[in-house]
């Protein structure tokens, strides 16, 4: 492979290239020499440099949750995978080509490997220069919505009744809040968005 591509696509020259192949090559090619725990690490620094990015903006903590959750998703990061090429530059069998998680993972693999070879700030420069922070993200809240439209009625803001029915290796959150005689439900992986989806609820009730 002609690592100097690469390098060019993504904006960094690494001193070992042995990072730069590892993060580009699958479990199917290799069982003992892949990127697998790159990606893995490649995970939380990537959520903490963009934690670290979107600190100033004034967001409320869910709403800042929700945003980073969004920016480094696999839904957001395989558009950013593909437009640098990386799809294309991955090592792997030749009978593996449906492997969609192949592709957001190339991008934590990658960001890994910058922080590996070159630092922090190697690996902040390539993600604030591929990653697309000035895109309008919409943060939906249904309970800042929910409690705007009792109040605007002379209704009290509603209490959530939040319950962890997960384990450490499957979170699972239920919230429920009462209104009118009527009980609405929201279920979801975090607490905030368990609250989120039971005012989503009860606001598609009351509107109707």
């Amino acid at each position: 492979m002609d690592f100097s591509k690469v390098e060019s696509a993504i904006g960094y020259v690494f001193n070992d290239k042995r990072l730069l192949r590892q993060a580009l090559t699958l479990a199917s090619a290799d069982n003992d020499f892949n990127n697998q725990t790159l990606e893995f690490f490649g995970d939380a620094i990537l959520e903490f440099i963009v934690s670290e990015r979107i600190y100033d903006d004034e967001k409320s903590e869910g709403d800042l949750t929700e945003r980073r959750k969004l920016l480094v998703s696999d839904s957001a990061l395989a558009p950013v995978s593909r437009k640098l090429g990386l799809d294309g530059f991955l090592i792997k069998a030749s009978g593996d080509t449906n492997n969609k998680k192949a592709v957001p993972s190339a991008y934590e693999a990658m960001t890994a490997a910058v922080y590996l070879d070159g630092g922090m700030e190697k690996a902040k420069k390539f993600v604030y220069s591929t990653l697309d922070f000035s895109a309008e993200i919409k943060v939906e809240n249904f309970k800042g919505e929910l409690q705007e439209y009792l109040q605007s009625r002379g209704e009290n803001c509603p209490r959530y009744a939040t319950r962890d029915k997960g384990t450490p290796q499957k979170p699972h959150f239920e919230a429920k809040l009462s209104l009118f005689g009527k009980t609405y439900t929201g279920t979801a992986p975090n607490k905030q968005q368990a609250e989120q989806n039971a005012a989503k609820a009860a606001l598609k009730k009351l509107r109707k």
